[in-house]
């Protein structure tokens, strides 16, 4: 049985009590009695403001609904629709043309451009390994992964000749970025160093030489006595690249966090992170392993001067959108608490330990908080965040803006106001990214009683999509985000297919975004090479003052206009949505996991957090509501497809099989049947009724 403790009126649980109370308040010069007060009175201006928020989402969507439905059976009138989402208030006036006026910003977000991890917060090893992952090993990035063009590695040990295939691309990398005044890489013998662009050389320490291309490091390490480098003419054993720039530490999409029970833990990991005293231990060959935060990295320039490189990706914080309440707070009217505002004031009072060097580690020398808020809807919403981010500075003694936000562009009413939502927080903007899946999620269920949707599989394709991602970049660009902030893209999800993402992933850095979404540290290092081969910050000038493309585009709706799939076509498209939401929920509702690689219907392993479910869920209830595809034929595809996920976890002694008595079965399925009806399609709801109850059964 939970306890709760009373404070200042909030019945708070007690685990996330003796959190505040003993680890993240200690030092930072707050006072205790002061910061629950002022808490209970935050909450309680701000608890009715977020509920009228979510009470005007649910109008406008009623409002859309009514209109496809009075316009059900006409052609779609484009002009008509645009004017009409004006008349509501969903489309807002584009404002006055403006830059963004956010100060103290850190290099690797604001000045540099390179690739971002998103690990769950509840998970102490991964968060560990990513905020590790600032530098990674090139040499076992293609070792270990299908991105080099050579034979695999041959069992039972070191493979030489695939080491030599390693060695020999990874010279011609060195090549093509920081060229030899004359010659190959492949022939240096060592000795003295002669670039073709001398000022390429940025440092050297006993056993290691600094490089620098396009504003990214490259340490190459010599060790003549080691296994690899005595087979090496100048000694080179490994080249690191300077990869992971930035890490979100995710309290969102890609955890299973219902109660106070997880979100201390979540907050915990957090607050270790801030202080870098956070480490965990685990049996890897038959030992323990501990992990521990990485130092910095210790320099001397060409000149003789002594300097330091961060050895850390720099990490924000993802907190929750506006939608969901925690019970680990109870208002004084017996309501929960919303979980968005807990997260602002918790994850901010954690990091006040890394602004008042507490800790042994830094992670923003700038003397910045970063928070990255998803799932906001327009610029009214994004004010809103603006304003609580002000009032949780003024709890915590902080100077105005010293909390930076980071904008997700991954719902409809936010694409389409782009501009007016970056506005509202162009004090404090550090971050606008778009999301293919949430994105998507969100544009079924506006347009939910238009008609049809596309398959998923066609969105990628779709027009909407490309205006979407344009559009990003050039309204990001025109509000004065380069140099000042991220402009981002989504998430590579096959971690295993890393010659498909270097084949693919070019595409982000020349579409003008400074970062984008990796799976793993691997892939964090060989995403590296890309923004070694674009010049981003040149690529932004190029497209600087482009055309955005039209609103027109972006608002079309993917309705299958015409459409008539054949029996084969529906079964396949239900078996892959059903088999993807079964894989998914079974490890969210059975085990708490909120990201895991899941293997999709074909087997490869995708990187699976609540956007894709929701995409999924989504596309199954619209494909319902408008007889598509019979409730009988969802169940069917639903047994079918849990016999398969069933023999996908066969290895996995914690999984449990799925059965329709079972509750994480009753979780998938609900999602698909009451979908209609979710909160702008988000599948928390669900989620966290169904895990609660398989708690409470344990």
């Amino acid at each position: 049985m939970t306890n709760f403790l009373d404070r200042h009126g909030l019945s708070v649980d007690s685990r996330l009590v003796s959190f505040v109370e003993d680890k993240a308040l200690p030092g930072t010069g707050v006072d205790t009695d002061e910061f629950w007060g002022d808490f209970a009175s935050l909450l309680g201006k701000f608890a009715p403001e977020n509920a009228a928020l979510l009470a005007k989402r649910e109008d406008l969507q009623a409002r859309i609904d009514g209109w496809h439905r009075a316009h059900e059976g006409q052609a779609h009138d484009a002009q008509a629709y645009q004017a009409f989402l004006r008349e509501i208030g969903y489309l807002v006036a584009e404002p006055a043309p403006f830059q963004i006026g956010t100060a103290n910003v850190d290099p690797e977000i604001a000045t540099m451009a390179g690739p971002q991890l998103v690990v769950p917060a509840l998970n102490a090893r991964f968060a560990l390994n990513a905020a590790n992952a600032r530098w990674g090993s090139l040499y076992d990035a293609f070792y270990g992964t299908d991105a080099l063009d050579a034979p695999p590695a041959k069992p039972g040990g070191y493979d030489a000749a695939r080491g030599a295939a390693v060695i020999a691309r990874a010279k011609a990398f060195l090549d093509d970025a920081v060229p030899l005044a004359s010659g190959s890489w492949a022939d240096w013998q060592g000795g003295q160093l002669l670039l073709a662009d001398p000022s390429q050389w940025a440092g050297s320490k006993p056993g290691a030489i600094l490089l620098k291309h396009n504003g990214l490091h490259i340490e190459l390490v010599i060790d003549p006595d080691s296994a690899i480098g005595k087979s090496d003419p100048a000694g080179i054993a490994d080249v690191l690249l300077e990869a992971a720039l930035t890490t979100i530490i995710d309290l969102e999409d890609s955890v299973a966090a219902v109660d106070g029970e997880d979100k201390t833990l979540g907050y915990t990991n957090w607050l270790g992170l801030m202080r870098g005293d956070l480490t965990e231990s685990f049996a890897k060959g038959g030992q323990t392993v501990t992990r521990a935060m990485e130092p910095d990295r210790e320099w001397t320039s060409p000149s003789g001067e002594a300097f330091t490189l961060h050895g850390r990706s720099v990490m924000f914080v993802r907190n929750v959108g506006h939608l969901m309440t925690t019970p680990m707070i109870r208002l004084p009217d017996g309501s929960e608490a919303p979980e968005g505002l807990c997260d602002a004031v918790i994850t901010s009072l954690c990091a006040l330990h890394d602004l008042k060097g507490l800790g042994s580690r830094t992670n923003s020398r700038a003397g910045s908080i970063y928070i990255v808020k998803p799932k906001q809807h327009g610029p009214e919403e994004c004010g809103f965040t603006d304003r609580l981010f002000d009032a949780v500075e003024d709890m915590l003694g902080l100077a105005r803006h010293t909390i930076k936000v980071g904008v997700m562009d991954e719902e409809r009413r936010t694409s389409a106001n782009l501009a007016a939502c970056i506005a509202a927080v162009k004090d404090r903007i550090v971050f606008i990214n778009t999301g293919f899946l949430d994105r998507t999620g969100d544009e079924i269920h506006t347009s939910m009683r238009a008609g049809p949707m596309i398959p998923k599989g066609e969105m990628k394709t779709s027009d909407w999509i490309a205006a979407y991602e344009d559009r990003n970049v050039r309204i990001g660009l025109a509000c004065g985000l380069s140099g000042k902030a991220q402009i981002g893209k989504g998430m590579w999800a096959m971690p295993d297919l890393m010659k498909a993402m270097l084949d693919a992933k070019i595409g982000h850095p020349k579409s003008g975004a400074n970062t984008a979404w990796v799976p793993s540290p691997t892939a964090a290092t060989l995403h590296a090479l890309h923004y070694h081969m674009v010049d981003v910050f040149a690529r932004q000038k190029d497209i600087a003052g482009e055309a955005v493309p039209s609103l027109d585009r972006l608002l079309a709706i993917p309705v299958a206009t015409g459409r008539n799939w054949s029996e084969a076509e529906v079964a396949r498209e239900l078996d892959n949505n059903c088999q993807g939401i079964l894989g998914y929920v079974v490890r969210w509702i059975d085990q708490g996991v909120g990201c895991s690689k899941v293997p999709d219907i074909d087997d490869v392993g995708l990187m699976e957090d609540r956007a894709t479910l929701r995409i999924s869920s989504q596309a199954l209830a619209n494909w319902l509501l408008h007889g598509v595809c019979t409730a009988e034929q969802v169940d069917a595809a639903l047994a079918r497809m849990a016999v398969k996920v069933d023999a996908q976890n066969a290895g996995d002694p914690l999984y449990e099989k799925l059965t329709p008595e079972g509750i994480a079965y009753q979780a998938a399925r609900a999602l698909i049947f009451e979908g209609v009806t979710q909160p702008s399609g988000y599948t928390e709801p669900l989620l966290h009724k169904y895990r609660l109850a398989k708690k409470a059964a344990a």
